[in-house]
């Protein structure tokens, strides 16, 4: 498996993408805190979840097609475990300091609220490395039933974020292997006004009878035992979830713009919005704000205030000040790396 030239029309679609799904991941995370509250927010969120994980770890295995593997892949990994060993270090620091969390097990083997995100982006590589023989739908096969299989091990999933890593493989597979030219030749504009209708029916069943859907199936954060469902079958409702996420990420798709705009360029920047609006919305939520907000145009405005939050933390001034921390130089490493294996050819030959 081979590092991949990516579609320049599928590299500027899979961007404008990547925007809008940071976009939905802020508003789900801002109206968190209120959605207990405030019917319509509740909807609005459980749409969210419906599909704007899986579709960000598909494009995010769309995007590792040309850095799986050789230097370009060992930097990526070497990036990824240096920014998580960051933003847990700074985390763990928060709580102690300014949030003052009483009775918290700080560990690296318990990533901080989207912190999972990284240590399991680092396993899908690795995975999907380990099986680099096999068939992309031998692969998605066995993704899949790991991912169901997960779900009945007697352990916290939310340890090394076990369970989001398996529960979302099949959607990082089927990033890495998708053919943007045959999506290219099917999104005709009946298909994306489908699409749209599509996404808006799905809106309102979740509605209208979306109290019987139970938020910490959509997280995948957690065992069937943690889901309170024992039973030997429990998997087929993790088959079903499949199901409804494929759905909904589909068609999500008919809102995404495929020509060069604004958007492709702030998508480029989404993982300085992914990993920094956490730090912000976690002060908001300690502060007394979320205490009296109330009403729906109280809802609007932090839709809107979540919104704007994402073009702020997209600027060029935010990664010239911030990429220290969210891109953190590892040619340092692997010139150690190449040193030390030179070192040790040395003294093989000399033996």
């Amino acid at each position: 498996m081979s590092a991949h030239q990516l579609n320049p029309r599928g590299e500027t679609f899979f961007l404008n993408l990547r925007f809008l799904l940071i976009v939905c991941v802020l508003i789900g995370n801002a109206v968190e805190p209120l959605i207990a509250r405030m019917e319509g927010l509740h909807t609005l969120y459980l749409w969210i979840f419906t599909f704007h994980m899986p579709l960000f770890v598909f494009v995010t295995g769309y995007f590792a097609k040309s850095s799986l593997t050789g230097t370009a892949g060992r930097k990526i990994m070497l990036q990824i475990g240096m920014q998580y060993i960051i933003f847990q270090s700074l985390y763990s620091a928060l709580d102690l300091t300014v949030f003052h969390v009483k009775d918290i097990h700080h560990s690296f083997f318990a990533p901080f609220l989207l912190l999972w995100f990284l240590a399991s982006h680092l396993c899908w590589r690795l995975l999907l490395l380990a099986m680099r023989k096999w068939s992309p739908l031998q692969q998605v096969g066995a993704a899949v039933t790991l991912g169901v299989l997960v779900g009945y091990l007697p352990l916290d999933g939310t340890w090394l974020s076990v369970s989001r890593t398996f529960v979302f493989l099949p959607f990082f597979i089927a990033g890495y292997h998708f053919s943007f030219e045959a999506l290219e030749k099917r999104l005709t504009r009946e298909v994306r006004m489908a699409g749209i209708l599509l996404s808006a029916g799905l809106f309102a069943a979740i509605l209208l009878g979306g109290n019987r859907l139970v938020p910490g199936w959509l997280y995948g954060s957690m065992t069937y035992m943690q889901l309170h469902h024992e039973e030997w079958y429990a998997g087929l409702y993790r088959l079903a979830l499949y199901g409804l996420q494929l759905i909904a990420g589909a068609v999500f798709l008919s809102f995404v713009p495929k020509r060069e705009n604004l958007l492709t360029e702030y998508g480029r920047r989404t993982l300085y919005v992914f990993l920094l609006h956490g730090l912000i919305i976690r002060l908001a939520v300690a502060s007394p704000l979320y205490g009296r907000l109330e009403g729906a145009l109280a809802g609007v405005a932090v839709i809107m205030a979540a919104f704007g939050l994402t073009l702020l933390l997209s600027q060029p001034i935010v990664r010239k000040w911030t990429s220290f921390a969210i891109e953190p130089p590892v040619q340092w490493v692997l010139n150690l790396e190449r040193k030390a294996f030179g070192s040790f050819g040395a003294i093989g030959k000399h033996q």
